[in-house]
């Protein structure tokens, strides 16, 4: 049973669809990568899933139930979290207090995930007490990241994670984001970075247009000359 699965999904912001059919499905053990050019409907996607805009047409299951239109405060319950590409930290707020926030919806103690996110981001411990937006582009990112990881989901949704990163700390997202997978996390992600992040995706969707138009595997689709030359710049 996939952990995620959207069959013939439309839906937008009022007026035209932006997605116009398309059809994901990604196993617990999977990282998904959505690729395509501008306005495909990369970023639309994630957040038809986590019930930020209207689906007018299609299912979204996730875990095997029903979630299409579902809100955020179901579904990070169930298990499922979102990044954003912009505005995903509270500036004023320490990262410790931001990481918190992460667990708003659990009622044990969440000292053992933190310690986890604070493992998985060892730079984040070293400024805890800081208030996040003193700090450098990648290392909000993280804080990100790791106040998603607080509520324990099966699925993280990442939108556009390396976006205005450094070389350095795209590298560094990138390997967190393959840790995290094999510590038993779902990972479906839009990435500008499409080659780099196809190369450890294990399954990859390439959308235009709003619809699907090539799945595969990462390796297979950096290997398609097609895929290659109208998507991934040859």
């Amino acid at each position: 049973m996939a952990l995620i699965e959207l069959k013939h999904v439309v839906g937008g912001y009022g007026g035209a669809p932006i997605l116009n059919g398309v059809d994901i499905a990604i196993e617990k053990s999977d990282i998904g990568v959505i690729v395509g050019p501008n306005g495909a409907g990369k970023s639309t996607t994630l957040k038809a899933i986590f019930g930020l805009l209207r689906v007018t047409g299609g299912s979204i299951e996730f875990a095997g139930e029903e979630i299409t239109n579902s809100l955020p405060d179901r579904l990070v319950p169930k298990g499922l979290s979102f990044v954003p590409q912009e505005k995903n930290v509270f500036t004023s707020m320490s990262v410790e207090e931001n990481l918190e926030m992460g667990a708003f919806t659990r009622e044990d103690d969440f000292s053992g995930t933190m310690a986890w996110v604070y493992e998985m981001f060892p730079v984040l411990r070293e400024k805890r007490r800081q208030p996040a937006g003193e700090l450098s582009g990648g290392q909000r990112q993280m804080v990100a990241m790791g106040r998603a990881l607080m509520s324990q989901p099966s699925l993280l949704m990442l939108d556009e994670p390396s976006a205005g990163l450094s070389p350095r700390y795209v590298i560094e997202i990138f390997e967190t984001i393959v840790r995290i997978n094999r510590e038993g996390v779902g990972i479906l992600m839009v990435e500008q970075n499409a080659r780099q992040a196809l190369a450890f995706a294990t399954r990859g969707f390439v959308l235009a247009g709003g619809q699907n138009r090539f799945t595969g595997t990462g390796a297979e689709l950096i290997a398609d000359p097609e895929v290659a030359k109208s998507f991934l710049g040859g």
